[in-house]
């Protein structure tokens, strides 16, 4: 075995170094993972800010149109477009507009209302098959595409007119559609949203609202504002309206993911915008930095091969020099050995005599009728209860193994090391009560043991075994004690109390059952407790 000590000290430094490594890996792994889930917090938190932002846009145009009673001219709108200073503090917005709710029946009060604004002489458009229609009254800022689109009924689009709707019903909260296309000419087109809101008429007009303003966002313009400020966070996102798809992607940012990160960096968060479910996807991009290098667990893992291999050659030499060492004083070596036997077998021959002294003593005492009598049984079972109480103490009063109690209460009758193959049986850890009861019973029984075996070979011819029987609360522990002799053994004409000590142990203290086999060649005892560990 020393031959391959070092071997051995090199192959099991070089496992605990790769484990120690592999540790700190999953350990940055998961610290990294945790980072980034932070950051795609605080990205969340931009984007819902911006949002909030904006739409409180939305809530004070609408204030400004319950004002007025959903009626403004067009000259009052551009007016307080132009106060908002939009290029600069909402760089994200299209525009802002009005839909007037109106009868079909009622185009041609709508059309009265664009030519005396904006001059236009046209019929509204699409062409639509219901009772009803929302164009598009007031618009900034103007422009000859604006200009185009002014009477256009936005109720006749499938995409807006969910919102449309959704608004009507939602008393003045604002309405998101899902992704449109916002601009004139393919070319031009970029994907936006448009948010809606209910702006009611006087009480004395009617229950339906007077129309709708609603602002229009480019998405991409929309989240470059949001994400764009410094510090720029190291994030790749994708914003997809509902489930994430292609066609319900809402923006994508230029910066691209870092392939070197997995799956589990990928942080997906929900986002409530205006009653539309908006699905957030963060991944890190290359700027994002682990807390801690990710060359941290190679260089770990090569320090501990470094030192697994200094430990083996340094083990080599000391074994080199233990080999020498030992030839040196091969001698002494066997000189001490020898003496230590005869310590050994000293201490053993004295352990007997004692033993036997106690064993005359006990059995003197078992035939006389006086005070010493007592005195000498009492003092014995003292001393088992305090070996048992000993090994409690040890353990807190918490558990106590059977078979160290076993060699305890024996060692205490018969004064001699005990057999290897006396005893057999699983690992049992008792309870306070179950250690206390079998540590008296264990020394009633090697008593009378000692007291008729074959003298000095009655520790030979005892064997101890034991097993569990049963499942959960209803197991128990079977322990059968059995004694050979040449001497044969008889049930006793009388009861001592020795043996009345032990039944009211098993049967009253534990609720156990014990069974006593008298026969020739020696005597057989079974006891069978409730298991209380």
């Amino acid at each position: 075995m020393r031959k391959y000590f070092p071997s051995l000290i090199f192959i099991a430094v070089t496992l605990v170094s790769l484990t120690m490594a592999g540790l700190v890996y999953l350990a940055t792994v998961e610290a990294a993972r945790i980072k980034f889930q932070s950051v795609a917090d605080d990205a969340l938190n931009r984007i819902e800010g911006r949002l909030e932002f904006d739409l409180a846009l939305l809530h004070a145009t609408q204030a400004m149109f319950v004002a007025q009673k959903g009626h403004l001219s067009r000259d009052q709108f551009r007016d307080y477009f132009a106060s908002l200073d939009a290029e600069k503090n909402f760089p994200s917005l299209r525009g802002i507009g009005f839909l007037r709710l109106i009868e079909t029946s009622q185009s041609e009060t709508v059309m009265r209302e664009l030519k005396d604004g904006y001059g236009i002489d046209r019929a509204l458009f699409p062409e639509t098959t219901l009772n009803w229609r929302t164009p598009i009254v007031l618009f900034e800022p103007m422009s000859k595409a604006s200009l185009d689109a002014m009477g256009y009924d936005m109720a006749t689009d499938p995409l807006r007119r969910p919102a449309i709707e959704s608004a009507m019903a939602a008393q003045g909260e604002p309405r998101a559609t899902g992704r449109v296309l916002l601009g004139q000419g393919d070319n031009e087109k970029q994907p936006g949203i448009l948010v809606l809101s209910r702006v009611d008429r006087p009480a004395a007009e009617g229950p339906a609202p007077a129309g709708f303003l609603y602002v229009a966002f480019r998405t991409s313009e929309l989240f470059q504002a949001a994400l764009g400020k410094a510090p720029l966070l190291p994030v790749a996102v994708e914003v997809f309206d509902g489930t994430m798809g292609d066609d319900t992607l809402l923006f994508r940012s230029q910066v691209p993911p870092d392939p070197s990160y997995g799956n589990e960096f990928s942080v997906t968060r929900e986002a409530n915008v205006a009653g539309r479910r908006w699905t957030v996807n963060f991944r890190p991009s290359t700027a994002f930095a682990p807390p801690s290098p990710r060359a941290a667990p190679l260089m770990l893992g090569v320090f501990g091969l470094v030192l697994a291999g200094a430990i083996a050659l340094v083990a080599r030499y000391q074994q080199r020099a233990y080999e020498a060492a030992a030839q040196l004083h091969e001698t002494t070596e066997k000189s001490l050995l020898e003496k230590d036997l005869m310590l050994q077998e000293m201490k053993h021959r004295i352990k007997n005599s004692i033993a036997r002294v106690l064993a005359m003593a006990r059995q003197t005492a078992a035939h006389s009728e006086n005070i010493n009598d007592f005195s000498s049984s009492f003092s014995a079972r003292l001393q088992a209860m305090a070996a048992s109480q000993d090994m409690l103490t040890r353990s807190r009063w918490q558990k106590a193994d059977l078979s160290e109690l076993l060699r305890i209460e024996l060692g205490q009758v018969f004064g001699k090391e005990l057999p290897e193959d006396m005893m057999h049986g699983p690992t049992v850890e008792l309870d306070e009560t179950t250690t206390q009861a079998l540590g008296l019973t264990f020394h009633e029984l090697a008593t009378n043991a000692l007291k008729y075996g074959d003298g000095d070979n009655s520790v030979g011819g005892l064997k101890v075994n034991w097993r569990m029987n049963g499942q959960g609360k209803k197991r128990r522990l079977v322990l059968n004690w059995a004694e050979r002799n040449g001497n044969g053994v008889s049930e006793p004409e009388r009861t001592g109390f020795g043996t009345k000590l032990i039944d009211m142990n098993i049967t009253r203290e534990l609720d156990g059952k014990i069974m006593r086999r008298y026969a020739k060649d020696g005597l057989l005892v079974e006891i069978d407790i409730p298991y209380r560990g």
